[in-house]
């Protein structure tokens, strides 16, 4: 087994992790030449990639890749899909699984309710439906490559160096009040572990990659405040909040996420709540990384 990682970055390395641990040959790739070194250091092959040409180290790698991952940002096209073009038999010979990192960005906005894989997708960001689109295109390049498929929807990624407790050490930690605004979370470790569990059965399709426990995000902000011993911030009303567009375009979006599909499948969460996964970060010492 081979994996690539094309766009290894923050979950792309837990990924990686994730897949090391099985004694895997794994390789990424990363725009960045200072992030070649940090890649190394954590035991993957390492390429540079611009998202528009492959070096000749690359396109060689690719030659025994069994499983690639692609968690790069699709932009108005997903890079991958468009350098791969009608050649990825010739590029990908030994192909047999793939997955897409997306987002639960595409289902849009739902008030407040329960969405599933089977829930209509009415993504309101251009980027969301950026990946909306983007996961069609690898789900159909499965289709025509005869392999599985796999288009993971992460919901907010937190984990070791991304979190509440981060935020509260630096000061920028906001506790922003929109009534009955939720969100779900997810740990890292437990996007790379769901990575690993549908490569390993070769599973495709549309799985939510998400916690158990949707809830207002200021209720994340207090418990890490909680376990630190500090005052979380003052409330904030959203409605008065200075906002970045993107993140007032992210408070547009209410759901309630469901991973029963993930779960029926077989696989267990590490970190099912935030509550007992910021605990767990405070107690072992890991949260800034």
């Amino acid at each position: 087994m081979h994996v690539m990682i094309f766009g290894c970055g923050y979950s792309g390395t837990a990924i990686a992790k994730a897949f090391a641990s099985q004694g895997v040959r794994v390789s990424g790739t990363t725009r960045s030449a200072e992030k070649l070194e940090a890649l190394r250091a954590n035991g993957i092959e390492a390429f540079l990639f611009d998202g528009e040409t492959m070096g000749d180290g690359l396109s060689r790698a690719l030659e025994s890749v069994t499983h690639l991952v692609q968690s790069i940002a699709p932009g108005k096209a997903d890079p991958l899909l468009q350098l791969l073009g009608e050649d990825s038999g010739r590029l990908l010979p030994r192909l047999e699984w793939i997955g897409y990192l997306s987002t639960v960005g595409v289902y849009g906005d739902h008030k407040g309710a329960w969405v599933t894989e089977e829930t209509r997708c009415l993504p309101i960001s251009g980027r969301s439906k950026e990946r909306l689109e983007a996961e069609q295109g690898w789900l159909a390049l499965g289709q025509e490559r005869g392999v599985p498929a796999a288009v993971l929807r992460l919901s907010g990624i937190y984990g070791p160096g991304r979190n509440a407790f981060c935020n509260l050490e630096k000061g920028t930690a906001r506790r922003l009040i929109k009534k009955n605004q939720v969100f779900n979370r997810i740990r890292v470790e437990d996007i790379g572990a769901a990575t690993r569990f549908l490569s390993a059965r070769g599973l495709g399709g549309i799985y939510n990659v998400t916690d158990d426990r949707p809830g207002p995000p200021q209720d994340v902000i207090v418990e890490a405040a909680r376990l630190m011993g500090v005052e979380p911030p003052p409330e904030q009303a959203f409605e008065t909040a200075e906002l970045t567009p993107m993140a007032r375009t992210f408070y547009g979006e209410n759901k309630r996420v469901s991973n029963a599909k993930l779960k029926k499948a077989g696989f267990e969460l590490s970190f099912p709540t935030y509550p007992m996964s910021l605990a767990q970060l405070w107690q072992d010492g890991r949260w800034r990384g």
